[in-house]
């Protein structure tokens, strides 16, 4: 079964940036998106963003959309989220997980989950950014 590992976290101050990366090991990701999720202390898990792992289309929640972007390179089995301008209130542990929509998903209000049938989590980063 596919592992994930989430690396790139990190203490930041506002405004800064950072790098995640996602690495997949004992398996080939073949799902047909991927997304980053976060989860803060307190507060349920919300989605960050997605893209699809053949055509490379990328969607994010209105959060963080214009701030973030999502890339993969399926050659090294692995995702990445640039993170720019990152504020106080992104501060969370990240994950990346096979993602699909959810059924209030709007392009306006983009909204997606992990699938059903992934359970492989792994530990994640965590991001500060502190103000």
């Amino acid at each position: 079964q596919v592992q994930l590992v989430e690396t790139g976290g990190g203490l930041v101050q506002t405004g800064d940036s950072l790098t995640l990366s996602c690495v997949a090991s004992g398996g080939t990701l073949s799902y047909y998106a991927m997304g980053w999720f976060r989860q803060a202390p307190g507060k349920e898990r919300e989605f960050v963003g997605a893209i699809s792992w053949v055509g490379g289309r990328t969607v994010y929640a209105n959060a963080v959309k214009d701030r973030f972007a999502i890339s993969r390179d399926a050659a090294k089995n692995a995702l990445y989220l640039q993170m720019n301008d990152l504020k106080p209130e992104d501060t969370a542990v990240y994950y990346c997980a096979p993602a699909t929509t959810r059924k209030d998903n709007r392009p306006s209000d983009p909204r997606w989950k992990p699938r059903d049938d992934f359970a492989s989590w792994g530990q994640g980063t965590q991001v500060t950014v502190s103000s």
